[in-house]
């Protein structure tokens, strides 16, 4: 293990949510769909962030998510870091978008510079051991509070932030239970983290 190659979503409707995801995002080799009913609530413990070039990047982006059905959770606004807005798509995962620049220098568009996958956990030190001790190797680390990794020959980098405050950060209550209703695939033998998030060998193609 030492990159995320795809995530996978467990959604109820994988037609409805490809749909989606087209028409908002452009996604395809990053992202998977997969039926299933497995029973959560509230926050499901991560969030799907893409990081664009500019503000009018952002806003094309965040429209078409919300004219395929999304629902604004925070409005595109700008802030000491940059300009982003947050967003849940109907099959109730959370998507931020985001750039660090704050001024627009050409014309919009939606290309997306790179998929970011922010894990809320419990103990931010005990999961980049977890991770560390699978072949990650960390590319930016502020204590216990945040860490991201090489993405390695990824699509998809890998973050940790801590549960509630990721929570906070999207706008959202940090209390939730059962599935995480996601996977992430790599080259690795199948394991969970300590907060209970699913790796899948990413050779094996997920099931619709």
């Amino acid at each position: 293990m030492n990159s995320v190659d795809t995530i996978t979503l467990e959604v109820a409707d994988p037609t409805a949510a490809e749909r989606f995801y087209t028409t908002a995002f452009g996604l395809d080799t990053q992202l998977r769909l997969r039926a299933a009913q497995e029973p959560s609530s509230g926050f499901l413990g991560f969030v799907l962030s893409l990081t664009v070039a500019q503000p009018a990047d952002v806003n094309a982006l965040v429209n078409a998510a919300l004219d395929a059905g999304a629902t604004s959770l925070k409005p595109a606004t700008k802030s000491l870091w940059g300009y982003g807005a947050v967003v849940q798509a109907p099959d109730g995962t959370i998507w931020k978008v985001a750039t660090s620049a704050k001024k627009d220098t050409r014309p919009a568009s939606r290309q997306i510079d790179d998929v970011v996958l922010l894990l809320g956990v419990a103990d931010v030190a005990a999961s980049k051991q977890f991770y560390l001790s699978r072949g990650l190797t960390v590319a930016k680390s502020f204590g216990r509070m945040y860490v991201e990794f090489a993405p390695g020959s990824g699509a998809v980098k890998l973050a940790l932030y801590r549960r509630r405050a990721l929570a906070k950060d999207v706008g959202v209550s940090p209390d939730g239970t059962g599935s995480h209703r996601i996977a992430l695939g790599g080259a690795t033998e199948p394991c969970t983290d300590p907060d209970g998030f699913a790796w899948e060998t990413s050779a094996v193609p997920a099931v619709s």
